[in-house]
């Protein structure tokens, strides 16, 4: 599926910077159908409750939705970029890490649909979240 082969480095080097670097998202497995990304529950992702924060588990997903968009085209030409995320939260976490698994609904010219699972470290569905996204002309800079 992917349009080249890629290491988990690299992916990595993506996810340390910006927003995904301060919240320590990092790619754990790519297989032929899937990206697979973890993020440690600590005090940089919880509400005031000491939970998970809901938006914390969007960021997650709609990063390694991104980064998979980006991996399924020629990312010289084209980018992805987000359109529209959705998230069903399941269950609260309140430690640990999380892990979320992305796989493709569908992978078009213009648009790509992603689902992504995250679990707990007791491989529980703790959320799912579906992102669409956008496959623009990659601006001129």
């Amino acid at each position: 599926m992917w349009y080249r082969e890629y290491s988990l480095e690299e992916i990595n080097s993506l996810f340390a910077i910006n927003m995904t670097g301060f919240l320590e998202i990092k790619a754990v497995s790519i297989t032929p159908d899937a990206l697979v990304a973890e993020m440690p529950v600590n005090e940089k992702v919880k509400q005031p409750f000491g939970l998970l924060h809901g938006g914390a588990s969007c960021v997650l997903a709609e990063s390694v939705g991104s980064i998979a968009s980006n991996m399924v085209i020629d990312a010289e030409e084209w980018a992805g970029v987000g359109l529209e995320i959705n998230a069903n939260h399941l269950r609260p976490v309140t430690k640990g890490v999380v892990r979320a698994t992305c796989k493709a609904y569908h992978i078009g010219k213009t648009t790509h649909v992603w689902d992504i699972q995250i679990h707990n470290e007791r491989n529980q569905l703790v959320c799912i979240s579906r992102l669409t996204i956008a496959v623009i002309k990659k601006p001129k800079i």
